[in-house]
C-alpha cells in the first residue's frame, strides 16, 4: 500500500511511491479453488469463439458472436436484434443484482476468484514465478545489480506476458468476427485496420493491467470497492482474522512450560506475504482486500508447523466473531436475512421478467407509417391515393411471405410502389430470412365519400407460412382535411 511521505519542512505529501507487492506462492483450499476457477474461466474465454452452431445456410455458424456489421448478437440458438435492447438491459440488471446478492452473502468473492483482472493477474504471476522464482528470489534479484541472469529472466517473462496478452486481445476480437476467418485474415495481412488496431489495444491493456498495474487496478481504478460496503453487514461471510484468539501476537514456541503470554499469532507475516494486494488481514476489513482467502491457506500452513489449531484466519461473520471474542455461544451463519431476501426477490422478479420477455419476443415485427409529403394525391380517375411505408422485420431463419389487406369503411385498393401489377384488394410481400424489409405501398380510395374527412383504417398482414395475423392501425388522409392540398 502507499504511505504518506513527510518531506523536509514538515509538510505532509499526499503522494507516495508505489510499494511493489511480491506475493508468495501458497497451497491450500482457497488456492486450489482459485486454480480450478482460473482454468475454467480461461478455457471458456479462449475456446468459446471456436464452438460452432448450425443456423442454416447464409447464417454465421459461430455459437457466440456479436456481429457489428449485421447488428446481430448470436448466442447459440438465440439471435438478438437491436430491437431486443430491453433484454440486454434486463441482463445487465440480472448481473448487477446477482453481484449484490453474492456480495451480501460472501463478500468480495467475485473480486477474489472470477473477476477478469484477478484471473489474468493470477496467470501473469504464475508465469513470473516459473521464470523468476518465488517471492524471496524475485526480491533478491530485483534488489541486486544488473546481471545476465537478471536480464534474460526479465526478457523471458515479459515476452511470455506479451504472448499471453496478444492471445487474449486476439481472443476478444474473435467474439466480433468469425474466429477461423479472422485468424486466417490476420496472419495473411487481409484483416481490416480495425481488427489489427483493436487487437493491439486489447493486447496492450492486458499486458499493462495484469502485468504492471495488478493490485493498483483493484485499489484505485475499480469502483466496486468504494460502494461494496453498502452490500455488507455483520452477517456477511468474509475473510476474518480471529483477533480474540491470535492476540497478543508474538514470536516463540507455544508448547513450552510455562506457556508464553501470547496468542496463537506468531507474527510471521505469512498472511501478508501471500496477499496479492499486499495488505495485512489482521488490521480488519479493508478496501484493498479482494476476499481471495490466500491468507487463510498461508496461516493454516503456519498453524500446522507450530502444532496449533487451524483457522486462525478463516471465513466467518463479524457477528459471530464478536460473540466468540466475548466467550458467548454464537448462532449459525444467517444466509437468509432481510437484505438477502430483498435481493432474492428483485432477482426473482428480474428473472421472471426476462423469461417472459424472451418467451413472448416476437420474431415478426411490423410498423406502418403514413408518408408526410404529399399527404395524398388525386389520380386521373378521381380516386384518392395515400402512400405508406411498411417496415417488416423477419427474425426467422427462413423467408416469410405476407398477404396484406386493409380494413376500411371505403372501397380501397393496394399496390406496391414500382410494381407493374394493378391495384388489388390484397398484395403479397416477401421478407427474406433474418432481414428488415421496407416497402412503399399505395392505398387508392375510390371517388366519393372520403374527400371530406380522414378515415381510420387497419392493415392486416398474414404470414402465409405460420398463419400469423398482425394488425396495424393507420389513417387515410382525405382531401377535405384542413391543411390538405
Amino acid at each position: 500500500m502507499n504511505e504518506y511521505v513527510t518531506p523536509p519542512g514538515g509538510e505532509v505529501s499526499l503522494y507516495g511511491d508505489r510499494v511493489r507487492v511480491y506475493p508468495r506462492a501458497v497451497q491450500g483450499i482457497a488456492r486450489n479453488f482459485k486454480w480450478a476457477l482460473l482454468i475454467f474461466c480461461l478455457a471458456v474465454y479462449y475456446i468459446l469463439p471456436w464452438v460452432r452452431w448450425n443456423r442454416g445456410p447464409g447464417n454465421p455458424n459461430q455459437a457466440v458472436l456479436l456481429d457489428i456489421s449485421t447488428e446481430r448478437f448470436y448466442f447459440f440458438g438465440i439471435t438478438f436484434w437491436p430491437q431486443d435492447i430491453v433484454l440486454l438491459t434486463g441482463g445487465l440488471i440480472l448481473a448487477a443484482v446477482g453481484l449484490f446478492l453474492i456480495t451480501s452473502l460472501f463478500g468480495r468473492i467475485w473480486c477474489g476468484y472470477a473477476c477478469p483482472q484477478t484471473v489474468w493477474t493470477d496467470l501473469f504471476m504464475l508465469v513470473e514465478r516459473w521464470i523468476e522464482g518465488d517471492r524471496n528470489a524475485r526480491m533478491r534479484r530485483d534488489a541486486g545489480p544488473t546481471s545476465l541472469d537478471k536480464v534474460w529472466r526479465k526478457l523471458a517473462k515479459h515476452s511470455v506476458w506479451l504472448g499471453v496478452a496478444f492471445w487474449t486481445g486476439g481472443g476478444w476480437i474473435m467474439y466480433y468476427v468469425d474466429a477461423p476467418t479472422v485468424v486466417g485474415d490476420f496472419w495473411t495481412g487481409q484483416a481490416s485496420y480495425g481488427v489489427y488496431g483493436f487487437t493491439f489495444l486489447f493486447t496492450a491493456t492486458t499486458y499493462v493491467l495484469a502485468g504492471w498495474a495488478r493490485e493498483q487496478v483493484c485499489t484505485y481504478m475499480c469502483p466496486w470497492p468504494r460502494f461494496q460496503s453498502a452490500m455488507l453487514d455483520e452477517q456477511t461471510l468474509i475473510v476474518t482474522y480471529q483477533g480474540w484468539r491470535g492476540e497478543p501476537r508474538g514470536r516463540g514456541k507455544r508448547d513450552v512450560v510455562p506457556a508464553p503470554a501470547f496468542g496463537d499469532c506468531i507474527d510471521c507475516h505469512a498472511c501478508v506475504h501471500v496477499c496479492p494486494t499486499g495488505i495485512d488481514i489482521r488490521d480488519g476489513v479493508q478496501l484493498e482486500c479482494i476476499g481471495c482467502g490466500l491468507c487463510v491457506d498461508a496461516c493454516n500452513e503456519i498453524m500446522t508447523r507450530t502444532s496449533q489449531p487451524l483457522w486462525l484466519i478463516k471465513w466467518d461473520t463479524l457477528a459471530r466473531q464478536a460473540g466468540l471474542a466475548k466467550g458467548e455461544l454464537v448462532e449459525p451463519i444467517k444466509l437468509i436475512r432481510p437484505r438477502t431476501l430483498i435481493y432474492l426477490a428483485v432477482l426473482g422478479i428480474a428473472v421472471a421478467a426476462m423469461g417472459i420477455g424472451l418467451a413472448m419476443r416476437s420474431l415478426l415485427e411490423v410498423s406502418v407509417q403514413h408518408e408526410r409529403a404529399p399527404l395524398f394525391v388525386r389520380l386521373h380517375d378521381g380516386s384518392l391515393r395515400n402512400a405508406y411505408t411498411l417496415k417488416l422485420v423477419n427474425k426467422y431463419t427462413h423467408d416469410v411471405s405476407f398477404t396484406v389487406t386493409v380494413e376500411a369503411a371505403m372501397r380501397a385498393k393496394l399496390q406496391v410502389a414500382g410494381s407493374t401489377d394493378a391495384p388489388a384488394d390484397a398484395i403479397t410481400i416477401l421478407v427474406p430470412a433474418d432481414s428488415v424489409g421496407a416497402y412503399r405501398v399505395f392505398l387508392d380510395a375510390a371517388p366519393g365519400g372520403v374527400e371530406a374527412k380522414n378515415a381510420e383504417i387497419t392493415f392486416l398482414l398474414r404470414d402465409t407460412t405460420d398463419n400469423i395475423l398482425i394488425k396495424r392501425s393507420a389513417n387515410f388522409i382525405g382531401a377535405g382535411k384542413p391543411g390538405g392540398g
